[in-house]
């Protein structure tokens, strides 16, 4: 993997991808598990957007190391980036469900008598709220890491302090 790009370090490019398509994605499972009806329409758009975050993750950490041997070590920012795939997968893989629950056929999600067991209503109503749980903790976790990461570029690391001098 190339280091650089027309001269400028690949981490700061490479980075705006997932700082863009995972929020995106959250932002998405939130909105097919609060609106079920919306889930035929854009859950396999959500789960594709989530997919490219998710791939995104590696080659961000690999070009932040690549810049870490330039610059020096960015601190706590280093040790939060390599969470983020263990936040990513997951909120994928519930993207991946609620698109596959949209794809279920009508017949498959109720009784023969056209009334919804109770405990599919439970099981939905449980998918629903972990991915809510989990898109949450992905946003969180990526407003942490560029936090941490900013705060390297900008202020108390020895990257920023070389710069300094």
């Amino acid at each position: 993997m190339p280091e650089t790009i027309n001269g400028l370090p690949l981490h700061p490019l490479v980075v705006h991808a997932v700082v863009v398509l995972l929020p995106l994605a959250a932002l998405g499972v939130i909105a097919l598990a609060a609106r079920p009806a919306w889930r035929r329409r854009y859950a396999g758009l959500t789960t594709l957007v989530a997919l490219a975050a998710t791939l995104s993750i590696p080659l961000a950490t690999e070009s932040g190391e690549h810049l870490e041997r330039r610059v020096g070590d960015p601190g706590a920012h280093a040790e939060l980036g390599d969470t983020l795939i263990w936040f990513a997968v997951p909120l994928l893989a519930l993207a991946a469900a609620l698109y596959w629950t949209s794809r279920r056929t009508p017949a498959a999600a109720h009784d023969a008598d056209g009334s919804r067991p109770a405990r599919r209503k439970v099981g939905a109503l449980a998918l629903s709220l972990v991915a809510i749980v989990v898109a949450i903790a992905n946003l969180a976790q990526v407003y942490r890491i560029g936090d941490s990461g900013a705060k390297a570029v900008w202020h108390d690391t020895p990257a920023a302090a070389t710069r300094e001098r």
